[in-house]
């Protein structure tokens, strides 16, 4: 909330400092998405509070994320309202006609390009099966009383809903709940089945790394090497060959401590083992699941409120995005309702289809227009197969990444440097006189 008034006081400053209503609001808007943009990016980032996630299911008025990205709805929004305001508070039929203009030229383009978009004969498709096994996050080995009979309820579930025509198979965060190496029992049982199966797989689990190099942060030693814990998606493709993805955007203080790096080099004596106080490692390569017939990855819960991240897999190819999550974290509350939601925008950003399998929480499948075709119901033990189709067009936000950002964050600082430039001016020319 501290953080927050910092671009509120500066929009009281640009209100004092300028006249022009389009200008207040263009400043108004580009501080608040500068400092939406800049809070994406350090230690401490919590993108859930991005005004854009307020509009994730009005789907149909903001199909121009696909050009700016959800940071676009931020700005509109600001923009708008600061308009509106300004309108109010001078009176002048000219600003609301603006604020009119502004609030409906956005959202009436998305609107005929909602209604206008033509559903193209799919390409090619994959036969995807999204289990949700239910297990409670709040129990060891998911409630079930041991590893081997949860492992055994993730086999049996998905036994069930399987086809023959079945090529990717999707358990959800921490499925396997438990840590566990690339080459143990666990992963080759994983591997086996998914030979059987004659699909690929992918789930979340815990993965443990032994180092012959220590790196400069790690969490314990095992016979004198050095050893690190990820929250990590496994992939086995259908020959049961694995690979990994690690988790590489970590919730703040509950997965990984931040800042956790700045202070292991400023304790200089050793103080405290930072490497225990780090808890996950954290995954720095964008790893994708590449099969003959599809690409697609294992963005992880939390992984996928950073649009920016994914842009990373989507670039390499993604055929469609998929999301692994635990939602049971959140209990019954509104916080497994507003994460499958984010997703929605995710799907009109990339222009892909989005493949969602929740532990506890909402698993389904999105279309690139952010329509909601498969859903689940919560706390519900179940699966389903869908033959999502691949798509291989790359969007202006694809392209360009965070550019709104950057234009924002470079008009904010011309903004309040020429009201600082002005204040010395000021100041200078009265003591002159």
């Amino acid at each position: 909330a501290a953080i927050m008034t910092i671009p509120l006081v500066l929009f009281r400053v640009c209100s004092k400092r300028f006249d022009k209503a389009w200008l207040i609001a263009l400043l108004q808007a580009s501080i608040w998405v500068s400092y939406e943009f800049l809070h994406h990016n350090w230690d401490l980032s919590w993108p859930w509070l991005t005004l854009g996630n307020a509009w994730a299911n009005q789907v149909s008025l903001i199909q121009y994320i696909s050009a700016t990205g959800h940071l676009g709805i931020s700005f509109w929004v600001i923009f708008t309202s600061s308009l509106a305001f300004l309108a109010f508070k001078n009176k002048k039929q000219s600003i609301a006609l603006a604020a009119t203009f502004a609030l409906l030229l956005p959202s009436g383009i998305s609107l005929m390009m909602f209604l206008g978009s033509t559903e193209e004969p799919a390409i090619k498709t994959t036969s995807v099966a999204v289990i949700q096994p239910n297990h409670d996050s709040y129990e060891s080995h998911g409630g079930l009383g041991s590893h081997s009979v949860l492992m055994d309820s993730l086999f049996s579930i998905t036994n069930k809903v399987i086809t023959d025509d079945t090529e990717l198979i999707v358990w959800p965060e921490n499925a396997v709940d438990a840590g566990i190496y690339m080459n143990s029992r666990t992963a080759y049982s994983i591997s086996d089945s998914a030979q059987a199966w004659n699909a690929s797989l992918i789930t979340g689990t815990g993965l443990f790394e032994l180092y012959e190099e220590p790196p400069t942060l790690y969490r314990d030693m095992v016979n004198g090497r050095a050893r690190n814990y990820f929250n990590a998606a496994l992939y086995v493709n259908a020959d049961g060959e694995r690979t990994r993805y690690d988790k590489h955007n970590l919730v703040p203080v509950v997965e990984r401590f931040p800042f956790v790096e700045f202070f292991n080099n400023i304790d200089v004596f050793g103080w405290l083992d930072w490497g225990k106080i780090m808890q996950f490692g954290k995954g720095s390569e964008a790893t994708s699941l590449k099969t003959n017939s599809f690409t697609t990855q294992g963005l992880i819960c939390y992984d996928s409120v950073y649009p920016s991240w994914i842009r990373e897999f989507v670039k390499d190819e993604a055929d469609f995005i998929t999301i692994i999550t635990n939602d049971g974290w959140w209990g019954n509350t509104s916080g497994h309702y507003q994460h499958f939601a984010y997703a929605r925008l995710r799907a009109i950003e990339f222009d892909r289809w989005i493949v969602r399998s929740a532990n506890n929480g909402f698993s389904g499948i999105i279309d690139p227009e952010g329509n909601v075709l498969q859903k689940t119901n919560y706390w519900e033990r179940t699966g389903f197969t869908f033959d999502v189709p691949s798509k291989s067009t790359k969007t202006i936000y694809t392209k360009f990444g965070d550019w709104l950002g950057y234009l924002c964050l470079f008009l904010s600082v011309g903004g309040l440097g020429f009201i600082s430039f002005t204040k010395f001016q000021n100041s200078r020319f009265n003591q002159d006189n």
